[in-house]
């Protein structure tokens, strides 16, 4: 999928602790990175995990090149031409596990874990966040807008709003993981597969002496793909009534219109009106279609006002998951190699309690009521605890109100992250697309409608296992120890 050298796609930071260790001997030593975000966004109950299949063709085509080395040499950190002579040789050998795209994922719990050398967990840092937190953050927005829209068509017309060619491609991709259905923009299309779709702008009705005449014209050119475009002049007045004229001519050639296309006004009552306007001319089966800034929250207060609208082209506000540009997601060390080759757990301590990590290499497993087949918790333990897979009672309770507990004992565990890298070898082999959305899917039908409604959704229990706890609350004490002494 890249073309170019991503090498450099990273924090100088990260180039300079990686050198940093070279120097002191320590690049080689085994540390494991965990990649998580602490708050759910835009007020959702649940988050759609997305970015896995950039981070692999980042990982596995992660390579320094000559010129790479050359605008390192320049830098004012002056680093050892032995250390750039290294990186020439560089390829990730470490070991990568993540959830699968499409999966419902919840605050604090790791997303992607990196075990590896210093050197290259380091390296990998800045590249998995950006595309984990940007693809996750925009189909989770979708996510939210299926929720509000799950019968109707919904397309995503972002491109020309979003952040560069990056992010309106692969948020067309993250959005068609979380169920939209197609996408305007055509390199999208190309590259994934993805259905497009697209009607024309206000300038081609401008470009003629009439309506009229530029909607019979596209209808000619284009007569099994006719959308018009209503509101450049008058809505009802005029757009509506040319369009049903278009309509007529159609039907008199054995076609028929498909939809007719709101970009401006109110459009709850522009939308009832044009509906009962086709309806009278014998149109029922013309669709409307909807754009002009939409977001959950207007689709959600239109739908309420009866808008009779079929079709959402939703842009900006998804592409750009204006009402909460970032996700915030973290990559923190977990555990580290010491002297004599064990390894430790490392815990990062904040003035912020919530910012408070828990030290550790951990296993995520989704903990199913096999009467329902809805999940009832999401449980974090380490690698060697195999309780949930042994299916003995299990112990659930809140790590931030441990007094919300409760046992368990009929359920299934499911383990959430899948090997992707082992050793440097790539053994997971990339789903297609609708394979995604699939997954996406059954995901979404593993939680109860409160989990996933768009208003006060009910929070989704994370739950630690006592070992993680417990290992937790003796770091926390030895380091108030150190630190009072």
């Amino acid at each position: 999928m890249q073309t170019t050298s991503l090498a450099l796609h990273t924090d100088k930071y990260q180039i300079n602790m990686m050198y940093a260790h070279w120097v002191n001997g320590t690049h080689k030593r085994k540390a494991v990175f965990e990649a998580y975000f602490r708050k759910l966004p835009f007020g959702n109950g649940y988050a759609v995990f997305a970015g896995l299949e950039r981070i692999v063709n980042y990982i596995s085509q992660l390579r320094f090149n000559m010129d790479d080395i050359k605008y390192l040499s320049k830098q004012e950190e002056n680093y050892d031409p032995v250390f750039l002579e290294e990186l020439l040789q560089f390829s990730f050998q470490g070991t990568i596990h993540s959830m699968k795209e499409g999966a419902i994922v919840f605050p604090d719990e790791p997303l992607i874990r990196v075990e590896g050398s210093i050197m290259e967990t380091q390296l990998v840092e800045t590249a998995i966040l950006n595309f984990m937190n940007y693809q996750t953050l925009i189909a989770t927005k979708a996510s939210r807008i299926k929720q509000v829209a799950s019968q109707d068509t919904l397309l995503e017309f972002g491109t020309r709003r979003a952040q560069e060619a990056d992010a309106a491609i692969w948020g067309a991709r993250a959005s068609y993981v979380a169920g939209f259905h197609a996408t305007s923009n055509m390199l999208a299309g190309e590259r994934f597969g993805i259905p497009t779709a697209g009607t024309h702008a206000h300038s081609w009705v401008q470009s003629f002496m009439s309506e009229q005449e530029a909607f019979d014209v596209y209808a000619k050119v284009l007569p099994d793909q006719v959308t018009l475009l209503v509101d450049t002049f008058d809505t009802l007045n005029s757009g509506v009534p040319h369009a049903i004229k278009t309509a007529k001519m159609l039907e008199s050639q054995g076609k028929r219109m498909n939809a007719i296309r709101l970009d401006s006004g109110d459009l709850a009552y522009l939308s009832i009106q044009a509906r009962q306007m086709l309806d009278e001319a014998g149109l029922d089966y013309v669709k409307i279609v909807a754009s002009n800034d939409l977001d959950e929250n207007t689709i959600f207060n239109l739908k309420a006002q009866g808008a009779r609208i079929d079709t959402w082209g939703v842009g900006t506000q998804l592409i750009t998951a204006s009402d909460q540009p970032s996700l915030g997601g973290v990559y923190k060390l977990v555990e580290r190699e010491v002297d004599g080759g064990e390894m430790l757990p490392t815990l990062k301590i904040s003035a912020n309690p919530e910012k408070v990590s828990t030290p550790g290499k951990k296993e995520v497993f989704r903990i199913i009521d096999p009467k329902h087949g809805k999940a009832i918790a999401d449980y974090i333990c380490y690698p060697g605890e195999e309780q949930p897979l042994q299916g003995g009672p299990l112990k659930l309770f809140n790590p931030l109100h441990p007094y919300l507990k409760k046992t368990v004992t009929r359920y299934e565990a499911i383990n959430m992250l899948e090997p992707i890298f082992v050793n440097g070898r790539k053994v997971y082999e990339l789903p297609t697309l609708d394979e995604i959305r699939s997954y996406h899917r059954e995901q979404m039908n593993l939680f109860w409608p409160e989990y996933q409604r768009k208003l006060n959704p009910e929070i989704y229990r994370v739950n630690i296992s006592p070992a993680a706890w417990n290992m937790k609350q003796k770091l926390i004490a030895e380091h108030v120890q150190f630190t009072e002494e």
